[in-house]
């Protein structure tokens, strides 16, 4: 089963409902290569003939809500959205300056400490999310 597939079925047994506004979001956040705003996701081809803005929203929170999408980003600033996935995570550079968010490119070095806080603590479905701020190269 292809991603989309994937992630639509996990929103399906989380009790969200499957629309036409719902596939195009998950597929647009699949074909993005990097977290997305609001307004991209809202004007991007797939989305802005499918619904307006406020549904995008809308859409947005309850993802975030069921831990299906992941809201990255300084609170003062525009919100980027990113597909969680099962198996899977990213951590991310946010510039405090102009709020430019790149993957980092290395091993994440808190997977041996998750394992073993599972281990030592029985907590089962333990995940993590790492966000480190600083000054981008460009606002230096």
């Amino acid at each position: 089963m292809d991603l989309l597939n994937q992630t639509i079925a996990r929103c399906r047994e989380l009790g969200l409902r499957r629309t036409k506004a719902l596939e195009e979001l998950i597929a647009t956040l699949i074909e993005g290569d990097r977290p997305m705003t609001l307004a991209e996701l809202a004007s991007s081809p797939r989305l802005s003939v499918q619904c307006d803005k406020a549904t995008v929203y809308r859409l947005l929170q309850r993802l975030t809500d069921h831990a299906v999408i992941r809201r990255l980003g300084l609170h003062e600033r525009a919100a980027y959205f990113t597909l969680l996935q099962p198996g899977k995570h990213s951590d991310y550079l946010i510039c405090t300056g102009c709020g430019k968010i790149d993957a980092v490119k290395a091993p994440c070095p808190v997977h041996e400490l998750e394992d073993e806080i599972r281990e030592k603590t029985g907590y089962k479905g333990l995940y993590h999310e790492l966000e480190f701020f600083g000054t981008c190269p460009q606002c230096v």
